[in-house]
């Protein structure tokens, strides 16, 4: 078989399994793919992306021209016709941090229910080491071992926000195999790839996406716990940062500090990590730290907001960024919402604005005449109020006439979350200024 005869399966077409099935159909290969969500179906397969990731729009009216990309309603078909088949479906987590893996039982079933040859099973979904093995055993028991097939683990790597580009030009791929069967298709996936691949066993690869994201997200609390500091001395926790990443062994990437890490992905796999390494009976005392100066980072902000504004019952306060992060509409564990929820709850009235994540919000906070408010533009969320956040790094935040938003506010004073203006720019429009370690 040929690299470009393999064909793909993706089960879950979420902010993971779909820029993947866009990315394959890229590469030259056939894809086929399906999600369990028939809302989502539905925008496929009227041509539209469920879901805001830049260029992913353009790579789906490409390739579902070709002929490359296709859609289906059904697990059965993808069985039929893949020969690698990808699961990308959710792994939500309980309150203690345990990994939901009834999506993956679900989708692990239903494949071998229609097993009829030889196909090699993909972990993309992060999920808990010896998974694999747990897969390996409910396909034999639902297959009665009479059909042959092979797991392996190909963890993803993609920031939301840039998930198509880190897709198509990826700083590595990580495959866990248990065979050089699996091991030669895999590769050939990605022979076309100028990157590393690194090739282990599967529970090696289980741990390594664990481990990743945990040590990312303590590299973020570990600069917001010096930006306390920074607070205290009147230093500037920027140049610290700045000074520290000019080491080549430590380097600028997620040394910035703020309201802390969200998304989906990294606040649900350091609290799974934490459950394994419990679970394994092994101190993880130091991602509990993590976490817990995570957690402070939305009290932090609110303190300076009353600082600088006052109480907050009776504020109009204006909010700009309600995704997660720039470049994406996930609201998902966003800390920008839980600042707006928390404001909400002391009985402030809401003025909101963000790029590409409104309706995402509005499923978890509706409108409500006076109290809560959409806007079109960040100069509209500005208007009367008494206090403006900025709580996402959208790049259009950076271009905003200062001058202009004062103008329209009771009260000028910026709480910048995410220290993404310049302090000196915001002073000189007349603003009270405030940013997290900054002086």
């Amino acid at each position: 078989m040929t690299q470009l005869q393999t064909k793909i399966g993706v089960i879950g077409l979420g902010y993971v399994g779909l820029p993947s099935a866009a990315g394959f159909a890229e590469m030259g290969f056939s894809v086929i793919g399906t999600d369990s969500d028939p809302k989502k179906l539905a925008t496929l397969h009227e041509g539209r992306s469920p879901l805001y990731e830049p260029g992913l729009q353009e790579l789906l009216d490409r390739h579902t021209s070709s002929g490359r990309l296709r859609f289906v309603d059904d697990i059965a078909s993808v069985v039929r016709e893949a020969t690698v088949l990808f699961i990308c479906v959710g792994t939500p987590q309980a309150q203690d941090g345990q990994v939901d893996l009834s999506q993956v039982d679900g989708a692990v079933k239903e494949i071998a229910r229609h097993l009829d040859g030889y196909m090699i099973i993909v972990e993309k979904s992060t999920v808990p080491v010896t998974t694999a093995d747990w897969i390996k055993k409910t396909v034999s028991a639902h297959t009665n071992g009479n059909l042959e097939f092979d797991v392996a683990s190909n963890p993803e790597f993609l920031r939301e926000g840039s998930a198509v580009a880190d897709f198509l030009n990826p700083d590595r791929i990580v495959l866990g195999v248990e065979s050089q069967r699996a091991r030669s298709i895999l590769e050939g996936l990605y022979a076309s790839f100028d990157c590393p691949v690194f090739v282990t066993d599967l529970s090696t690869v289980e741990i390594i996406k664990h481990a990743s994201n945990s040590f990312l997200a303590m590299r973020v609390s570990f600069i917001n716990m010096i930006s306390d500091l920074c607070e205290a001395t009147g230093a500037d926790v920027k140049k610290v940062a700045e000074g520290m990443g000019l080491d080549p062994r430590i380097g600028h990437a997620y040394l910035e500090a703020g309201l802390g890490y969200g998304g989906y992905c990294l606040p649900k796999d350091i609290r799974g990590f934490i459950h394994i390494g419990e679970q394994m009976g092994v101190d993880f005392s130091l991602l509990k730290a993590v976490e817990d100066i995570n957690d402070s980072r939305i009290d932090r902000l609110l303190r300076k907001i009353e600082e600088s504004a006052g109480q907050l019952d009776g504020l109009q306060i204006g909010v700009l960024g309600l995704a997660f992060k720039s470049g994406t509409d996930d609201t998902r564990v966003s800390p920008s919402i839980s600042v707006v929820q928390r404001l909400q709850k002391a009985g402030a009235k809401l003025r909101l604005h963000d790029p590409q994540a409104i309706e995402n919000t509005r499923s978890q906070i509706p409108d409500s005449p006076g109290l809560v408010v959409y806007c079109d533009s960040a100069y509209e969320a500005a208007e009367g109020c008494d206090a403006l956040l900025l709580l996402t790094g959208w790049p259009e935040y950076r271009e905003l006439d200062l001058t202009r938003l004062n103008s329209l506010m009771s009260s000028p004073i910026i709480i910048d979350g995410r220290n993404y203006l310049e302090p000196a720019e915001a002073r000189s429009a007349g603003f009270q200024y405030s940013a997290m370690g900054r002086p």
